[in-house]
């Protein structure tokens, strides 16, 4: 089943459980895919996801501590972790950038940072990341 359908199937349950905050995200988030699907050069649609959520949780910062639309964006945070890749730990990001140490003879900070970007893309913090793949190399 495609992200797509999950998320159509998914709305149709937040309009039985008039559930206004989860609809709306759902619905943005189908709408995304959709426009994705008719452009010139669509990327895959949990690259969408994980590129909607980013620009979320940027724009949460604008906000003071208690103001509605902060409240509002970390509710549809929560909405959109259910259709994200699950989050990996530092642990398990140190132990990858170790293995594409160790697999190369000459590795440097670019070639690190391009293998580890891959495999980390909305999982893990890209500048958390550079700072592990410093310290490691």
């Amino acid at each position: 089943m495609s992200l797509k359908e999950k998320i159509s199937k998914e709305i149709i349950v937040s309009m039985k459980a008039k559930d206004k905050v989860r609809l709306d995200v759902l619905r943005y988030l189908k709408k995304l895919l959709i426009e994705n699907d008719t452009s010139k050069k669509p990327i895959g649609e949990q690259d969408i996801i994980i590129g909607h959520a980013k620009k979320i949780k940027d724009s949460i910062t604008m906000f003071p501590e208690g103001h509605e639309q902060r409240d509002r964006i970390a509710l549809e945070l929560d909405v959109m972790k259910e259709f994200l890749p699950s989050p990996l730990s530092e642990a398990e990001v140190v132990e990858m950038i170790k293995a594409l140490i160790s697999d190369s003879e000459n590795a440097n900070m670019g070639m690190v940072m391009k293998g580890i970007s891959a495999q980390i893309k909305g999982r893990f913090d890209g500048k958390k990341a550079t700072e592990l793949v410093k310290s490691l190399l």
